[in-house]
């Protein structure tokens, strides 16, 4: 299994944060019971004091450097991410997407219905790369903003259920998709440090919500289980 994260700001992460992507490498070393890697493109964790992502400050220092590969980026989204993924799905050989992207897309540059688009052509473009990926796709989570911008919040829940109907028609049984669940009892209050991006709990969270769908469609792994730090 050749695992690649594709995301945005809440999976690249910032400086000094563990990010989800350790969190779910923890979780797999526990339980996948068989070999991986994770790929991708970048290493890099974004630097707020930059303005760019150079920074290699990762929370937990045991993190090692064959583990924090991924193809995220801070204000990037299904927009940006299409035409990056199939030369990154090539050169990583990867087989298993888990796919975290929407919010950013809806927030500044696209509206639900080309951001579903967009969807698409990621992944045709995956596909091409690789005809048998597999892919998980996290639904756009609800931040801050959709808490004080009614059409905002409105546009999140038309993607998502664009994002269900694309997963249902894109489905084949040679290159499965999985809708993951948003993750249970999600508070921007408790799971963020800003209104957005996860703290511990929250990476937590997302690690299960990937975790958890691997685990109950394809056998992968165990249920999540938070490890100790």
């Amino acid at each position: 299994m050749r695992i690649m994260f594709v995301g945005d700001s809440m999976t690249i992460g910032s400086a000094g944060d563990h990010t989800w992507r350790y969190r779910m490498w923890q979780h797999l070393n526990a339980t996948h019971g068989g070999p991986y890697k994770i790929v991708g493109p970048r290493r890099e964790l974004y630097d707020p004091a930059e303005g760019a992502p150079v920074s290699h400050a990762y929370g937990a220092p045991g993190f090692p450097e064959r583990a924090r590969a991924h193809l995220a980026g801070w204000g990037e989204g299904w927009l940006h991410m299409a035409p990056l993924v199939g030369d990154a799905v090539r050169a990583g050989r990867a087989d298993t997407l888990l796919v975290s992207l929407g919010l950013i897309d809806l927030g500044f540059y696209t509206n639900a219905a080309q951001t579903a688009e967009n969807v698409h052509r990621f992944v045709a473009a995956a596909r091409e790369a690789n005809p048998r990926i597999r892919a998980v796709l996290l639904p756009v989570i609800r931040n801050v903003r959709a808490l004080g911008d009614p059409p905002f919040a409105a546009e999140c829940e038309r993607f998502n259920e664009l994002l269900g109907k694309a997963v249902a028609e894109l489905d084949t049984p040679g290159s499965p998709l999985l809708l993951a669940s948003r993750p249970e009892g999600w508070d921007i209050d408790r799971d963020t440090y800003d209104g957005t991006h996860p703290n511990a709990a929250g990476e937590h969270l997302l690690a299960a919500a990937f975790a958890d769908a691997m685990h109950q469609a394809w056998d992968v792994g165990a249920p999540y289980r938070p490890a100790d730090d």
